[in-house]
């Protein structure tokens, strides 16, 4: 969660409840994300009253995959289920996605968003355009309208765990594993308060790091790009060599300043995928963790427990 302070009161009324019927023993771990508002102040004192309630405070704010790491590193269960703050996918499908792991002995259940009518059209329509690219890019195994809702066992957790990405994409990594897995559908429901922190820059960042974290067909993209401006320079030049022997050397403007065009915008394209998968391998070499954990009450009280 990050500034979610005006959620937080209707997350717990609903989350507690479903969690408490689940007739099982439970942790919840709440990832603060950094915020600047009231949420940590209120996640201390729903704390006071809900034992059961593990807060982990971030120094700052790492970024939604980055908290989701957070807490997939810190969580103990047997299964693990991650949910936002913000209410638009239903707490009560969890007892449904626990049930149908253990029935059908899957290692993962993925919220399926069969609803969307509560985003805005563009929303709508720049949703379905990732989950067709990153389909067509990482295969048919990543589930269409699927987010970062869903059920973990501890072997799926323990594997994403083990793995080496530091810009992690979930909604990707997940299924790339290949664990037996499931699904539940749900009508995704307006935010219950706050504003949305995907924003438009935040969502194309997603999908320029679903698509070169998974795929490298930008650069075959790019060494097309470079063929075909190759066979286009070869048909100007057919062009003006033509031109020369039919004596028609009349300036050609356009023609040359399209062309000029054309084969700067190709390479300035290509030099611009590179330093995508220039800028991975760097981050990759520097090895700088995705987050820095500020405070987290299971230490903590591990710390003032008295000892025998």
């Amino acid at each position: 969660m990050f500034n979610e302070a005006e959620a937080l009161p209707a997350l717990v009324s609903r989350l507690r409840p479903v969690l408490e019927g689940l007739d099982a023993p439970y942790e919840l771990v709440a990832v603060d994300d950094g915020s600047t508002d009231a949420t940590g102040e209120l996640l201390a004192a729903f704390r006071l009253g809900w034992p059961e309630l593990r807060v982990i405070g971030l120094r700052r704010n790492s970024g939604h995959q980055a908290a989701l790491t957070a807490g997939l590193d810190r969580a103990a269960g047997a299964y693990v289920v991650s949910l936002d703050a913000d209410l638009q996918d239903p707490p009560e499908k969890i007892p449904e996605m626990l049930a149908l792991a253990r029935a059908e002995g899957l290692d993962i259940v993925y919220g399926i968003r069969a609803d969307r009518a509560s985003d805005t059209g563009f929303k709508r329509w720049t949703a379905g355009l990732y989950y067709r690219l990153v389909r067509r890019l990482a295969g048919p195994s990543v589930p269409a309208q699927a987010g970062d809702f869903r059920l973990l066992s501890r072997a799926a957790v323990e594997a994403l765990k083990a793995l080496p990405d530091q810009q992690r994409v979930y909604r990707l990594l997940v299924p790339w594993l290949g664990f037996p897995s499931g699904r539940v559908t749900y009508e995704r429901a307006p935010r219950t308060a706050g504003r949305s922190k995907y924003p438009l820059g935040r969502m194309i960042r997603l999908a320029v790091d679903s698509v070169t974290g998974f795929s490298a067909a930008p650069l075959r993209l790019a060494t097309w790009l470079g063929g075909f401006a190759f066979l286009v320079c070869l048909g100007l030049m057919v062009y003006t060599l033509s031109a020369h022997v039919l004596d028609h050397t009349v300036p050609g403007w356009t023609s040359l300043f399209t062309g000029v065009l054309f084969i700067g915008a190709v390479q300035l394209i290509c030099v611009g995928l590179l330093g995508e998968y220039v800028a991975r391998i760097y981050t990759a070499l520097q090895n700088r963790p995705t987050y820095f954990v500020g405070h987290d009450t299971a230490e903590q009280a591990e710390q003032t427990a008295p000892r025998r």
